[in-house]
């Protein structure tokens, strides 16, 4: 094991933000299940907001013009793409699919079963930025893993 790497709940924290960050934060919430730890206002939007997913966390805030913003863009800045996205594990997929459609979410790839197990999808947000949501959990032990474990030997 490494010794950088601080051993917390979470290691790696997704960083995002969006342009109506009170809205994310609404959406992310009500629709994929994040819930608010913690939110920072700020005069026109959101200086920083940790939402937790489970034992996993987010951060976001407002696509302010700062140092730091001018790091970043925003999907729709560059063609609606984006160059990373997250995964969700959730219990069930097909209940966050309906709800994601029921809010409006534009679904990019439509749910299926995965030949390496697990079912999911991936949408995105109202402000373009990509969420793959499945069952598939990769600290699972599965006979898929351990056939290619195996196999690698």
């Amino acid at each position: 094991m490494s010794s950088i790497a601080k051993q917390t709940p979470c290691g790696v924290i997704p960083c995002l933000r969006y342009r109506d960050a009170h809205a994310a934060i609404d959406w992310l919430c009500n629709t994929l299940g994040f819930e608010v730890q913690f939110v920072v206002p700020e005069e026109d939007g959101v200086a920083h907001a940790q939402l937790t997913f489970g034992n996993s966390m987010i951060m976001l805030g407002s696509a302010f013009d700062t140092d730091y913003g001018r790091l970043l863009k925003q999907p729709q800045d560059i063609g609606g793409f984006v160059t990373q996205s997250s995964y969700l594990v959730v219990n069930d997929a097909d209940l966050v699919y309906g709800r994601v459609l029921e809010a409006g979410g534009r679904i990019l790839l439509d749910i299926k079963n995965e030949d390496y197990g697990g079912r999911g999808f991936t949408c995105s947000d109202p402000e373009g930025h990509v969420w793959s949501i499945g069952t598939y959990d990769p600290y699972a032990p599965s006979d898929s893993a351990a056939t290619s474990a195996a196999s690698a030997t």
